[in-house]
Order: C-alpha cells, then structure tokens, then sequence
C-alpha cells in the first residue's frame, strides 16, 4: 500500500504544549511537506497563469508566547510576500487539512476584489457541493457554501467590500480522519482539482483574462 501524504503525527504537533516545543514538531514534521508542495505548486500556478508564483510557508516568526494552531504554504505572484494579494493556500489546522483562496485583512485592494466577485456570483455556482466558505482566517470553523450559497455567500462579500477587518476564504476542507487516508497522489490529486475549481474566481479577484 502506498503511503498517505498526511499523518495522525502531523495534525497531532498542533497538541503539544509550549511554543518551542510546537515549533520544534512543525519544523520536523509538517514544515518539510510545506515545503514539497510548495515546489509542486508553485509551478503549476506559474504554468498555468503565465506569470511567476512563489511560495511561502509559514514560519510563525513573529510569535513570542502563543504556539500556532494552524500551518501552511501560500502561493502568491510576489516573492517578498502574499497577505496584501489574493493567494492559495494549502494548509493544516488540528483537526483538518484546508486547500483554499483567501483574500485577508492586509489586501489593499479588498473593495474591488468584493465588487468584482459581487457582479460574478454565478461563478460560485459552479463549485462543488463539499466547498466551504469563511470570513475569517484565524477560525477553523466554515460554512458548507451550498447552504451560504444565496444570502450567506453575498454577506461575505458585502462585509469584505465594507469593513475594514473583513476577509474571505473558499475553498475545500479535509477532516484529518479523511487527510490521513489519502496517499501522496490522492492529496496532489485533489489539491489541483480544487485549485483548479477556484482559478476561476481567482481571475476575477485579480482582473485577469
């Protein structure tokens, strides 16, 4: 048997106590995964979208006391960052894998991006019925899109538009117990099927053809 991309030890380095010794589990465990799909990924966004795409893994360098409760590498065309840009994201919390495209706080150009998926909508539509939505990067928790799909989708998108803080995230998340069935080309697999999915809105977030 093919071996799974994702173990129980990796979402479990999100339950050891203190700072260091959480960092210490991520850099051994996860960070090196990170890294993989990060050359994975970068090229295929890169191939795809005609321009550079770069990435970058969390490195929690600015955390003094709180451990993180969640990693990941984010892809974005800019090599010295990605929060100002529209970005994927592959990822993990304790208790599930995420694959998704966030426009967060730092986005300067968040009220244009909102404007621009308002009038596209429809794309939304076009999504599978397990995508899940978010206004927040910092929770886990997300609502199924198929049940936000009217009001729900439109108040994210109305929020990001008019408060400064807002932000949106869509995309796919992955139980750990299903995360840690997966072998390396079952994870790849879904990871560009999702992308795939979410390229289209991304175009839009960016005004690209």
């Amino acid at each position: 048997m093919s071996k799974t991309f994702w173990t129980v030890e990796d979402f479990d380095v999100f339950q050891i106590d203190g700072l260091e010794n959480r960092m210490a589990g991520l850099i051994e465990k996860v960070r090196p995964k990170f890294e993989e799909l990060g050359d994975h990924y970068s090229h295929y966004f890169s191939t795809l979208l005609g321009q550079e795409y770069y990435p970058h893994v969390a490195k929690h360098a600015r955390r003094s006391v709180n451990p993180p409760k969640d990693s990941w590498v984010a892809f974005a065309p800019y090599k010295r960052g990605y929060k100002a840009l529209p970005h994927f994201q592959i990822g993990l919390w304790g208790s599930h894998a995420f694959i998704i495209l966030a426009v967060i706080y730092e986005a300067p150009d968040k009220v244009a991006i909102a404007e621009r998926l308002l009038k596209k909508k429809v794309l939304f539509n076009k999504l599978p019925a397990d995508f899940i939505v978010s206004g927040d990067h910092m929770k886990p928790e997300a609502s199924l899109l198929k049940k936000e799909k009217k009001e729900g989708l439109e108040q994210l998108l109305v929020r990001l538009k008019d408060v400064k803080k807002a932000e949106f995230l869509v995309g796919r998340h992955i139980s750990k117990e299903e995360a840690v069935q997966l072998t390396e080309n079952e994870f790849l697999k879904l990871a560009e099927e999702t992308f795939d999915h979410l390229l289209p809105i991304y175009k839009t977030m960016v005004h690209m053809k």
